[in-house]
This record gives structure tokens, C-alpha cells and sequence, in this order.
């Protein structure tokens, strides 16, 4: 399965702080945005991302992840020079994706906890059909929203609607089958001149093949694309963090509990950055176990 982090572009919501700052350098209390997206598809066990960005950015993400090397995986760059929409994302990724099953998830969403390796893991198994995923959220009309029948079987799946049919929305984080290109090139663009990601989905549901796994209740969800979406998770990574001692979104733990880098690895990656408390918390990985 490959892996996809559309990371945004000209049309970003956080302008005109992007203009000064890249946006993978904008930071999360106390990482760049990107590693909580990135910490997600490791969750999933995927080890070939293609980071999707426009084209102003593209060099501040290679500084920052290179070439994947040292969370044991593989990361390629893909270019989006005009704000397309989310399902954009699979026609610039085409030949990465060459035929397998993708995960997409969006550069600014942030998950957290409520066995969410669990839901991403399953999601991950799944060799037919798409899986997306229901939130309970106070304001659904702001999102796309997924409507079950009595039986919680998907009715339909709208996108941002006037008058939502049930609560749940749907997160930026998406699982397709290998058909996801092939149905991405027959979406005409909506009245705001995108490819609209619930449209694929409601193709996908059309031809009865699309899973709503509703998320664990417990599980944190926050949208980072605002001023305020930043503040309020900066807050939320900082309280759990002081409190447990434990990082939320660390990659190369992550990595290091996969299997994907050894004690060895994640030593020396620890010893670079020994000057900081998140190099240490790293090397206390290793000497803890």
C-alpha cells in the first residue's frame, strides 16, 4: 500500500503565514505540522509516501525528510501547482501509485489516540473497496457528512450540506482500493472548480463499495489549517505530552516500534539531536526498553 500526504498549497487557509514561513515549518507545539500525517500512515504500517505540495515548498519538506531514510521508509515528492482539490491528489500521484492501494491523508489533520493504530491497521487490511471514516462533530455542515440507514448501513455521503442528515463527519484520512485513479479521472470539478474527495467517495459508494468505520470514542481529531485549529492542538499536544511523558506524532518512534529503524538508529538519531529534549526522549526509547 502506498501512501499520500497532501500538504496544501496557494489556496491555504493559514496565508498569509505561509507566505513567510514554509508550511511544513510551521510548527505544532513542538514538532513541524507534517509528522502528525506522516505518524499516521507509519501507524498503518506504509513505507512509500509521496508528499504532495506546491511548488514553493517543495525544497523546505526535502530539508526537513529527505529521503525517508531515517524513519526506514521511502518519501517521494509531488508537485501541485494549482489548487485542484483533494482528489487532485491521486491524478498528480498516478505513477507512484502504479495500480496498488493508496492512503490519502490531509497535511493539516491531526489524530490521536482512542486505538487509532487499530482503526488504521484494519483500514490498511482491506484489499477491496474504499474505507473512510465518521466523527461525531457539533458543526457538520462545515464538513462532509455521512448518513447511515437504521441498520448503519452508508446512505450517503454529502459534502459540506446545508442541512446535514446525521452528525458525523468525515476526517482527512481516506483508504482506496487500486481503482482510486481510475475513478479520480472520470470527476468533473464542482461549482468551486475542485475535485471534490467526496465525490470519489460517492462513487465508490455507488458501486457499493464504500466502508464508514466510525472512530473510537475518545479519539482526537483536530483540523490545524486555521490560526485557531493550530492553537487549539498546540495546546491539546503540549497537555497530553507534559502529562504522560510521551510524544504524540514522534515518527521515528513510531518507526522504531514498526520495526522499520533499529535501537541502533533510533540511537543515532537521538545522539543528533541531544540538545534537545526531544533527541533525549528518543534515547530514553532505546535505554527504557
Amino acid at each position: 500500500m502506498k501512501g499520500i500526504i497532501l500538504a496544501g498549497g496557494k489556496g491555504s487557509r493559514l496565508y498569509p503565514m505561509t507566505k513567510a514561513v514554509s508550511k511544513p515549518l510551521i510548527p505544532i507545539y513542538d514538532k513541524p505540522m507534517v509528522y502528525y500525517p506522516l505518524s499516521v500512515l507509519l501507524m498503518a504500517g506504509i513505507r512509500e509516501v509521496m508528499l504532495i505540495t506546491a511548488p514553493a515548498d517543495v525544497e523546505a519538506y526535502k530539508r526537513l525528510l529527505g529521503d525517508g531514510s531515517q524513519f526506514g521508509i521511502r518519501v517521494e515528492y509531488g508537485v501541485q501547482y494549482v489548487a485542484r482539490g483533494i482528489a487532485d491528489a491521486f491524478l498528480i500521484a498516478e505513477d507512484f501509485i502504479a495500480g496498488d492501494r493508496c492512503c490519502l491523508v490531509l497535511g493539516d489533520n491531526m489524530f490521536y489516540g482512542g486505538k487509532l493504530e487499530e482503526h488504521v491497521k484494519e483500514a490498511a487490511q482491506r484489499t477491496e473497496g474504499a474505507t473512510v471514516f465518521g466523527y461525531p462533530v457539533k458543526n457538520p455542515s462545515v464538513y462532509g457528512v455521512v448518513e447511515f440507514d437504521k441498520d448503519h448501513r452508508v446512505v450517503s455521503i454529502e459534502e459540506k450540506p446545508k442541512h446535514p442528515k446525521s452528525h458525523y463527519a468525515v476526517p482527512g484520512l481516506y483508504f482506496y482500493d487500486e481503482h482510486a485513479v481510475e475513478y479520480a479521472k472520470t470527476l468533473t470539478p464542482s461549482a468551486r472548480g475542485e475535485l471534490e474527495i467526496t465525490s470519489l467517495n460517492e462513487e465508490y459508494l455507488k458501486r457499493g463499495k464504500l466502508t464508514v468505520q466510525l472512530f473510537s470514542r475518545g479519539l482526537a481529531w483536530l483540523d490545524t489549517g486555521t490560526p485557531e485549529g493550530m492553537l487549539n492542538a498546540a495546546q491539546y499536544v503540549e497537555a497530553v505530552q507534559s502529562r504522560q511523558g510521551l510524544y504524540i506524532a514522534c515518527p521515528e518512534e513510531i518507526a522504531w516500534q514498526q520495526g522499520f529503524i533499529d535501537d541502533e538508529q533510533l540511537l543515532k538519531i537521538g545522539n543528533e539531536l541531544k540538545m534537545t529534549e526531544y533527541g533525549q526522549y528518543l534515547t530514553d526509547l532505546v535505554n527504557r526498553k
